[in-house]
């Protein structure tokens, strides 16, 4: 994986290709469109499924500052 994803722009696949997150792209995606961007990573904690499992993607994560 080249660079940073960033979770505010990515697909679900995307997302998915991100090693830890495979299978919870779509709940990203989901939770991103119904509350708005992501201003922090820790945000991601609040997705369903990922409470506690996103240590180890953070390096390949980036919250982008359109």
């Amino acid at each position: 994986m080249a660079g940073q994803v960033d979770v505010n722009g990515a697909s679900a696949d995307e997302l998915d290709a991100v090693p830890g997150l495979n299978g919870h792209g779509f709940e990203i995606v989901r939770y991103r469109e119904e509350r708005g961007r992501f201003t922090d990573l820790r945000q991601l904690e609040e997705v369903p499924g990922l409470a506690g499992k996103i240590d180890d993607s953070r390096s390949f994560l980036t919250v982008g500052a359109d």
